[in-house]
């Protein structure tokens, strides 16, 4: 059967069959987030609040994209597995999963700062950027030798489409809307088959089933600064994979403010912190793995610059070309 498509008006009816509410108990609907990928809202009730997440068809707030709603198993899987390794609460709880129904409900943080608006208030970030990396590590060690783990997070719909936007479209030619100095830039990155050819190359290596669980989204939009720390949400597009994809997200967020600001040097303590913090909780990891994490920071400041999601730190013509110079020399 079909999941229920949930709407403002039948959530409360599902939250008291699943026995969340009770009966009579006077609810309110809001939207929580920017709902990109899944439908989001926050529900609050009887002095509690709390998140619920529904997966469907075709993507929130990009509906001509379809995917697999398998994504939101893949991210409740991710907060299972990874419980056992989060003492520090980095992960939201999870407060019920309907599998069925493709629904996911988790714990309300409240109304606090994402790292993505701190940066650009030029905050101190090296907690953040520690605590982020500190848990990203332990969870590649602990599962970078487990044999199932590819068959347990099937993401590969997601992860391809995520993956599309990261290392294909921004280095060939499209209709991306850029000021027309940008452009000309772009213009000058499609023709250079070296770029080309370095994001094909990392693009196989981030589609190959296997290397540890990846959260696979590690940007600082979907990092919350909470009363305890630092918390990663929104594990949807988690896999099996190239553990590097997420360090190199993380260090491409943390400088690409600075950088934009022509602050470059300002991201460097936040970037040694998570550095120390990783290496800590993964001993394992080699000189080639951090080469890997700057290319992939590279290719994604580069999208973030070039693509389709561009951020507002590089609104201004001048902020996106030295985000341009700063990362092209990383590839």
């Amino acid at each position: 059967m079909d999941p229920i498509r949930l709407d403002d008006r039948t959530l409360p009816e599902y939250l008291h069959s699943a026995g969340l509410v009770a009966a009579g108990e006077a609810v309110t609907v809001e939207a929580a987030g920017d709902g990109n990928i899944n439908w989001v809202r926050r529900v609050r009730t009887g002095g509690r609040s709390f998140v619920v997440k529904q997966a469907r068809g075709s993507l929130e707030r990009f509906p001509e994209y379809h995917a697999p709603t398998e994504r939101i198993v893949c991210e409740a899987r991710y907060y299972e597995t990874v419980r056992p390794l989060d003492r520090d609460g980095v992960c939201p709880a999870v407060l019920r999963f309907d599998e069925s129904q493709r629904v996911l409900v988790l714990e309300d943080l409240g109304a606090v700062q994402r790292l993505d608006a701190a940066l650009a208030d030029g905050l101190d970030a090296r907690a953040s950027a520690a605590r982020i990396a500190r848990f990203l590590g332990a969870v590649h060690a602990a599962t970078a030798t487990d044999p199932a783990l590819a068959d347990r997070f099937p993401n590969d719909g997601m992860r391809r489409l995520h993956g599309e936007h990261i290392f294909v479209l921004p280095f060939h030619a499209n209709e991306f809307p850029l000021p027309p100095a940008v452009l000309e830039r772009a213009r000058e990155i499609w023709r250079d088959a070296r770029v080309a050819a370095i994001a094909a190359e990392a693009y196989d290596r981030y589609l190959t089933p296997r290397g540890a669980l990846v959260h696979g989204d590690v940007q600082a939009g979907n990092v919350l600064l909470a009363t305890r720390g630092a918390v990663l949400l929104d594990a949807e597009i988690a896999h099996a994979g190239d553990p590097t994809f997420d360090l190199g997200t993380l260090f491409a967020h943390l400088w690409l403010p600075a950088v934009a600001r022509g602050e470059a040097l300002r991201a460097e303590p936040a970037i040694d912190a998570a550095r120390q913090a990783y290496s800590e909780s993964n001993r394992g990891f080699d000189a080639a793995g951090w080469v890997r994490a700057r290319r992939y920071a590279a290719l994604e400041m580069l999208r973030r610059t070039l693509g389709a999601a561009r951020v507002a730190a590089v609104a201004e013509p001048a902020a996106s070309l030295r985000v341009i110079d700063f990362a092209l020399p990383l590839l």
